[in-house]
C-alpha cells in the first residue's frame, strides 16, 4: 500500500477581529487584544457584541484596495466574505512565495474555501427591496454576491488557479471541513497545491436574533464585551458572533 503524500504549510493568511495580516493578528493576540465590541448595528438584540473585522486606511485595518487579488467594483459587487477570502489568499501567496511555473502548474492548484452562511445580509436587503420595490429593483450581482460557493470561486478566477474547486459549508466547522478537504485531494493526486481555509461576515441582525432565539449567544455584555468570549470556563453564556478568514498554502513535503 503505496503511503499517502505528505501535505505541509508554506504560506498563512488571516484577516481577523484582531487585525489584518498575520503579523498585527500574532502581536495582538500575544498582547492580550480583544476584538469583541459593542455594535450600533446590534441594539436594542438581545445581544449587542461582536467581534467585527477593523476597517480603515491603517496597514492593520481591512482595505480591499491593497490587496492585488481585487480588482475595481469589487467593494459593490463582491460581498464581505469574499473580500476577506480573497485578502487572506493573497497573503498566504506572498508569504508562500510559490509561483506557478507554467499552466501545467495552474491546472494542478486548486482552491477548498468554505463559508458557513456567506452573505446573509445581501439576502435580507434583497428581500427588503423586492418587497418595497419590485424585482426589477433586484440587483444583477445579488446571486453570485451571496453564495457560500462564492469565496473559492472568486479566489479561483483571481489567481487562474484551475484545479479542483470545494466548498465546504458544516457551520463551525467549515475551515477544518475545507483543509481536510484540501489534504485528501493532494493525497489522491488530484491536485499539487491547495488554497485552504474558511471565510465569513455575518454580524446581520437577522443573524443575531435567530441565534438568541436559539439561546447559543453570549448576552448581558454590552459594558464588558471582552470577558463575554470564555468557552472552557465555568461560567461560558454563549458564542459570540464574528466575522473574519483564514486562509493556508498546502503543497506536499517533497523532502
Amino acid at each position: 500500500m503505496a503511503t499517502p503524500r505528505r501535505v505541509v504549510v508554506t504560506g498563512i493568511g488571516l484577516v481577523t477581529p484582531l487585525g489584518v495580516g498575520v503579523e498585527a493578528s500574532w502581536r495582538r493576540l500575544l498582547a492580550g487584544g480583544c476584538g469583541i465590541v459593542r455594535l450600533p448595528s446590534l441594539q436594542g438584540l438581545p445581544a449587542e457584541i461582536g467581534a467585527p473585522v477593523p476597517r480603515g486606511e491603517a496597514l492593520d485595518e481591512f482595505d480591499l484596495n491593497r490587496c492585488s487579488l481585487s480588482r475595481p467594483g469589487d467593494n459593490s459587487s463582491l460581498s464581505p466574505f469574499i473580500h476577506f477570502a480573497l485578502a487572506a489568499a493573497d497573503e498566504a501567496l506572498g508569504l508562500s512565495g510559490w509561483q506557478p511555473t507554467d499552466e501545467a502548474a495552474l491546472e494542478r492548484a486548486g482552491v477548498a474555501i468554505g463559508s458557513g452562511i456567506g452573505s446573509l445580509t445581501d439576502i435580507v436587503e434583497a428581500s427588503t427591496v423586492l418587497s418595497a420595490r419590485g424585482h426589477r429593483r433586484v440587483s444583477p450581482h445579488f446571486i453570485p454576491k451571496m453564495l457560500v460557493n462564492m469565496a473559492a470561486g472568486q479566489v479561483s478566477i483571481r489567481t487562474g488557479f484551475k484545479g479542483p474547486s470545494a466548498s465546504p459549508s458544516t457551520a463551525c466547522a467549515t475551515g477544518v471541513h475545507a483543509l481536510s478537504d484540501a489534504l485528501h485531494i493532494i493525497q489522491r493526486g488530484a491536485a499539487d497545491v491547495m488554497l485552504a481555509g474558511g471565510a465569513e461576515a455575518c454580524l446581520e441582525p437577522l443573524a443575531v436574533a435567530g441565534f438568541s432565539r436559539a439561546r447559543a449567544l453570549a448576552t448581558g455584555f454590552e459594558e464588558r464585551p471582552e470577558q463575554a468570549s470564555r468557552p472552557f470556563d465555568a461560567r461560558r453564556a454563549g458564542f459570540v458572533m464574528g466575522e473574519g478568514a483564514a486562509v493556508l498554502l498546502l503543497p506536499p513535503w517533497e523532502g
